[in-house]
């Protein structure tokens, strides 16, 4: 897994079904590494804390392996890094076998795996298709999101390295398909397994207890 592309954006005021908003979404490659801190990437526009940013979305990553579905999908040639609004483009990040916990070295940095990603409205505003959002959550590949162990600084070309699995080897795919694909049987197990692992953000927490809640009721 290496770095293909390091993105960042400044804020930007958009319009959406007759409302204003400003978004940090409209990211586009920088050739200078990104100073990575606990609280997120420096100079990277984060418009609306309660839902984007943070220490447990402190770095957004996604795969440049993903483009060529997104590309024909959309039926935009063009799409290029940063267009899923990550501050990180990797070569390869596949999210079958990235868990929960793991701990990844890149440059000088360590981060942690907190949570797959959950998209909004803004990824269909910077796409130009009101369909992305929900296209990307039935494609179940949602890049990552990390907290920051260890500030420092990221270039392309850097290399992740796998620093520490988390022993309960939860992927990321598999959490996002037991919350969001109705036709998985393996549902209930995995939310049950999720519940039990610290490292998962506050916010997926919630998700996962919301989950099993139903499925009893069920």
């Amino acid at each position: 897994m290496q770095v293909v592309s390091t993105n960042r954006a400044g804020r930007r005021l958009i319009e959406y079904r007759g409302k204003e908003y400003a978004t940090g979404i409209f990211k586009t490659p920088t050739r200078e590494a990104l100073r990575v801190t606990c609280a997120g990437v420096e100079g990277d526009a984060v418009c609306d804390l309660n839902n984007h940013g943070g220490v447990h979305k402190a770095v957004y990553a996604f795969s440049i392996g993903h483009y060529p579905y997104w590309r024909q999908k959309l039926g935009q040639a063009t799409l290029d890094a940063g267009a899923f609004g990550e501050n990180l483009t990797f070569s390869d990040l596949p999210e079958e076998d990235i868990c929960i916990g793991d701990q990844l070295h890149i440059g000088n940095t360590l981060l942690q795996v907190s949570q797959p990603r959950v998209p909004c409205f803004k990824l269909g505003v910077a796409l130009g298709d009101e369909r992305a959002p929900a296209l990307f959550t039935r494609h179940l590949h949602t890049g990552v999101y990390f907290r920051v162990l260890e500030e420092g600084n990221i270039s392309v070309g850097d290399h992740a390295e796998v620093a520490y699995r988390h022993p309960v080897a939860l992927s990321v795919y598999r959490l996002f398909r037991a919350c969001f694909d109705n036709t998985f049987n393996d549902a209930a197990e995995v939310l049950a397994v999720a519940a039990t692992i610290p490292e998962l953000a506050p916010e997926w927490q919630e998700k996962v207890v919301t989950g099993l809640a139903r499925r009893q009721r069920g």
